[in-house]
């Protein structure tokens, strides 16, 4: 297994499919809906855009019953801790009252279900849950905010930061909601590469990356690869080519590709299609624009050109993305 947590870190625009990335997820009373979907609903839509089986998740709490979150929505969970097998990740989440959940039998049932998984990630104050299970001894964590002084006193042999997510080794530490966003978007472009992560934040964000933006997503927070790609959105019916790009952005072409084949693993060239067809589906999918239009509003010349991209790049025709749209 330590083999494969060695293959999550490298930067790929796109990577083949495999097996089902595995994760549980243990919520406790108090928990945050929006941390919670913050974690779940860009692994959902990395499934959807995919149109594949990237990411399998069960939900779990300590002993199998419903947990009530800070809003007092109510989650049925898959199963109990106890049955918790191997998997992939296994992400933490309590948010508040997490003293009360600092006990003898939850720190042991902590470290007994990270032993069964490859990476542990602690979100909200769950860091705190970690730490005092000796998950965090000697690591670089964060945790929410509110909490960070206190932390940093209690739990002298973890490196505590201000930031948004951390990752250490094989444990993972983020600060709240929004940070669990982008430590979401990060495994998936970890498991599926960047162009997956591209589709996925777009669903979600647009414009330039969130402040203070997690240090292993660089690729991404490039100021002038951020601009290219927004560039590249603004012009998808007449599409740019590369010495336009880089007028446009006061580079030379060599420094663009460049500095593209660095941080994203692909040429502008094939970036720009990427961003072009994936508006194209949604549009398919979620319009009823007709297929001549579509083309001309995404840069392909006729509905054939385009019929003949989307089914190199998503395997199927405009007419069976809009049959079988996920």
């Amino acid at each position: 297994m330590s083999m494969r947590y060695q293959t999550i870190i490298m930067p790929e625009w796109t990577k083949p499919d495999a097996a089902p990335v595995r994760i549980a997820l243990l919520i406790f009373d108090q928990f945050s809906n929006l941390c919670l979907a913050n974690c779940l609903e860009p692994l959902r839509a990395a499934n959807t855009l995919n149109r594949s089986h990237l990411f399998d998740w069960q939900i779990l709490t300590q002993d199998g019953s419903a947990a009530i979150s800070s809003s007092q929505m109510q989650v049925l969970p898959h199963a109990a801790l106890a049955d918790l097998t191997r998997c992939d990740y296994l992400f933490v989440l309590s948010s508040y009252a997490h003293e009360r959940l600092d006990t003898p039998v939850i720190r042991r049932a902590l470290r007994i279900a990270a032993s069964k998984a490859l990476v542990c990630a602690g979100l909200d104050s769950a860091p705190w849950l970690l730490a005092s299970a000796g998950l965090l001894e000697g690591r670089r964590a964060t945790v929410h905010w509110d909490l960070l002084d206190a932390f940093t006193e209690r739990f002298l042999d973890v490196e505590a930061e201000r930031s948004r997510v951390v990752r250490d080794g094989r444990v993972i530490t983020c600060a709240g909601a929004m940070s669990a966003l982008d430590m979401t978007l990060g495994l998936i472009a970890d498991h599926a590469g960047l162009a997956a992560r591209l589709d996925v934040e777009a669903l979600f964000m647009q414009g330039d990356p969130p402040v203070n933006a997690p240090q292993e997503r660089g690729a991404l927070n490039d100021p002038l690869v951020r601009r290219a790609l927004g560039m590249m959105r603004e012009h998808l019916e007449r599409p740019l080519d590369l010495a336009e790009l880089s007028r446009g952005l006061s580079c030379q072409p060599r420094t663009l590709d460049r500095r593209f084949r660095q941080r994203l693993g692909a040429p502008p060239g094939t970036v720009y299609r990427h961003l072009r067809l994936s508006a194209a589906r949604k549009l398919v999918e979620n319009s009823t624009l007709g297929v001549a239009e579509i083309a001309l509003r995404c840069g392909y010349e006729s509905p054939s050109a385009l019929t003949r991209a989307l089914r190199a790049h998503c395997g199927a025709t405009p007419s069976a993305l809009r049959r079988s749209p996920g």
